[in-house]
Order: structure tokens, then sequence, then C-alpha cells
């Protein structure tokens, strides 16, 4: 069942997730911009992003002409029966693309075929969670196919990299991931990680790293250091911008951590774009009423 009063809510949660860079991206960017050499490929290019964002937001068109994965991150009340979520963003989705806020970017992988919705098998997707507090929240990404062309995951010890099973050996994974990607999917980016987990759950786990502002502090020190070092040291190594040089590479760095079996130590590397698409909302238990924007 279609609720109409959340369809019409997630039209705007869509709307504005790919028309506006969250306001802590935007710092961050700009605070990159500043630290950029002058007259240089490198801060030109940050200076084209900067005049993108500004003309996006204004004419109320998508950042990007690749509006990516349409990832739902949803914490609901019991009283909201998941199928009918799911229906209603579907549609929410179907009519937000009709409006050009997202580009009839999804494709049947078999055949090829562009049906045009962006709804099919496993888009959207959905990470629906349930909670006892009776209230809605709904985080929406937006992840470009060229950024999630440059993930990378990592078994430990990997014996080219001398990476051995500790914090060191994380380090030296996620900065060769950095590297090899040499500023494609469109830097400077943010990496969300994850140290752990299998094969799947840590990929996923590093996708959910995206939902934290890049001015948050981790809860573990260690964590938080090592988050802060390879964000240093990735602007260190003078990829910088689009790939053409410079002191901005990564914009930040977020790190989960997931317990693993013994046989196992795998490091799963998410890249997102400079055109971070992340916004959120909570809503009454119902999605009739839209409350607050996260971001």
């Amino acid at each position: 069942m279609i609720l109409e009063p959340l369809k019409e809510n997630l039209i705007e949660l869509i709307r504005r997730t790919s028309v506006e860079i969250p306001d802590d991206v935007h710092r961050t960017l700009l605070h990159y911009l500043e630290e950029e050499e002058k007259n240089t490929i490198g801060e030109q290019a940050l200076q084209i992003i900067e005049k993108n964002i500004a003309l996006a937001k204004n004419k109320s068109q998508p950042i990007c002409q690749d509006t990516g994965s349409i990832l739902f991150f949803v914490s609901a009340p019991m009283s909201l029966y998941e199928g009918d979520f799911v229906e209603t963003a579907q549609q929410a989705v179907r009519e937000a693309t009709k409006k050009g806020y997202l580009r009839q970017n999804s494709v049947d992988s078999i055949t090829g075929k562009n049906d045009g919705t962006n709804v099919g098998p496993g888009a959207p997707y959905f990470y629906y969670h349930q909670n006892k507090e009776g209230k809605l929240e709904v985080k929406l990404a937006l992840k470009g196919g060229g950024c999630e062309n440059v993930g990378a995951q990592y078994s430990l010890p990997d014996e080219r990299l001398q990476a051995d099973r500790d914090l060191d050996g994380c380090r030296k994974v996620i900065l060769d991931a950095v590297l090899q990607a040499q500023g494609k999917g469109c830097g400077p980016g943010v990496l969300g990680v994850t140290i752990g987990g299998d094969r799947a759950t840590g990929y996923s786990l590093s996708k959910t790293q995206f939902l934290r502002k890049l001015d948050d502090t981790h809860p573990d020190p260690q964590i938080d250091a090592l988050e802060k070092e390879i964000t240093a040291t990735a602007n260190k190594l003078g990829i910088g911008p689009m790939g053409f040089g410079g002191k901005t590479t990564l914009l930040g760095t977020k790190i989960a951590v997931a317990n693993r079996l013994p046989a196992s130590y795998f490091v799963s590397i998410s890249y997102m774009c400079w055109a971070f698409r992340r916004q959120g909302a909570t809503f009454s238990p119902d999605g009739s009423q839209l409350l607050e924007w996260l971001y």
C-alpha cells in the first residue's frame, strides 16, 4: 500500500539529496580549497566543483549526471509495515525520476534494458531496521558508479604490501587503495572502511560510514587517530582533485570495526566521490509529517 503523505516527503528527501551537498561536506571542501596552492590545476578543479555545487542548488538540478545507486537507510517504528514503506519509496523514486531529480540510470544487468524508472531488482536498496522508540528516521545516499568502481577489499596479511593483521596493516592497505585509484572516482573523495566482518558485511558496513558527518569524532581513540592519519597521509601523495595533482586527495576517512572469524581478516573500502549525496530526516511515525532534517 502506497502511503501518499510519506511518498511526497520522500520525493523531497530525494530532491534535496540529489541537488544539495550536506553542510559538513561543503565546509570541508571550502577548507581544502583554501589550502590548495594558488593558480594550480588542483585549485581550479576545486573552484569548478564549488561552482557546480552552487548551480545545482540554485537550479534544483542534480549535482552530477550519475545520480548513482539509491540506498535507503531506515529506522522505523514497529507500527510501520516494511512492505508499505518499500512500496511507497519505490513509487517516490519513480516520480522523482520523472521530475528529473534522478537520472534514468538503473539498467537490467542481463539485457541492459533501461525502463526509465530506477526501480528493479535491488534498486533502490533498503537497509531497514525497526526501533522501539516509535520514530521514523530515513537517511538516503546516492552513490555514483565511478566512485563505486574504485572500492577495494583486502585480506590480511598481505605479503605484497607487508601488511600484517594489525592497525598498521590496515593503514597500509587503505592507503594502497587510494594510490591505486589515482584520482579516479571523481576525487577528492571520502573513504568508508570496515575492519573485520566477512566479505559481504564488510562492504555493507563500510557504506554506512558515509552517514557520519565529516567533522565527527570516532569514540575509539585508536580508530579516530587512524582516520585522521589516513586522510593526512593521502593528502601528501600529490594525487589531488580529479588526479590533477595537489593537496586534496581525500576529504575524510570513516572506519567501522566488526567482529571477524579467526581465519579471516578483511579490510573493505568504499569510496564516495566529491559529489557526496547524503541526506536524512525524521518523520512522524506514519511518515505524514517531516519533522527535522538531519544534515
